[in-house]
């Protein structure tokens, strides 16, 4: 019994390390939300950082079999900002900081892509309260993997760093002239997304 539950676990690992290391194929894939995270880091007082995510949002890649032809566009709940303390995030989504009345979504559309799947920059026009930047992504291609429904499933990690003074992200004189938050913000992505099966 040991060598065959051996033998099982065995068979299960290589077939997995297959299905990971699969070539990223061709096709239109939707963002799962529930096994995606879109979150940022924020230096605090020099020593430390405060780190947050955006709970509600969405995304679509379309890959095409011209890597750098693939697009990809997304956005962001602001009202789903989420640092783990209630009162910050209340004031992060008010008219000093996000306004998510005013400015309810932040979008990512690509313009561009360079590189391979293993290692790639996506530039896009990136805007957040109403002002609308060019960044990129500097991201990578983590495996594919069929999941226990059948679904074709690809993964990819992809970071950037902007200066949240360029997009509006201000408090008052006094905050801003000191060390109290810092302007550099590091955005992080973990996307898990499945490919749309063709209509027949």
């Amino acid at each position: 019994m040991k060598q065959l539950m051996t033998t099982a676990l065995l068979t299960l690992a290589l077939t997995t390390t297959a299905w990971a290391n699969t070539k990223l194929q061709a096709g239109k894939y939707n963002v799962d939300g529930m096994h995606s995270s879109v979150g940022f880091e924020i230096p605090h007082l020099v020593i430390s950082s405060v780190e947050g995510k955006f709970k509600t949002f969405s995304g679509v890649l379309t890959i095409n079999e011209k890597f750098d032809k693939s697009t990809l566009t997304a956005e962001a709940e602001i009202g789903s900002i989420d640092t783990g303390v209630t009162d910050r995030d209340n004031h992060l989504k008010s008219p000093d900081f996000f306004d998510a009345a005013k400015h309810p979504k932040m979008t990512f559309k690509s313009t561009s892509i360079t590189g391979t799947p293993e290692s790639f920059k996506v530039t896009g026009d990136l805007t957040i309260k109403g002002k609308t930047k060019k960044v990129t992504f500097d991201g990578q291609y983590k495996g594919t993997v069929a999941d226990a429904y059948g679904n074709t499933k690809a993964a990819f990690v992809a970071s950037t760093k902007i200066n949240r003074q360029e997009f509006g992200l201000t408090w008052s004189k006094a905050v801003e002239a000191g060390p109290v938050v810092g302007d550099e913000v590091t955005i992080t992505l973990k996307i898990q997304a499945a490919k749309e099966v063709a209509k027949k």
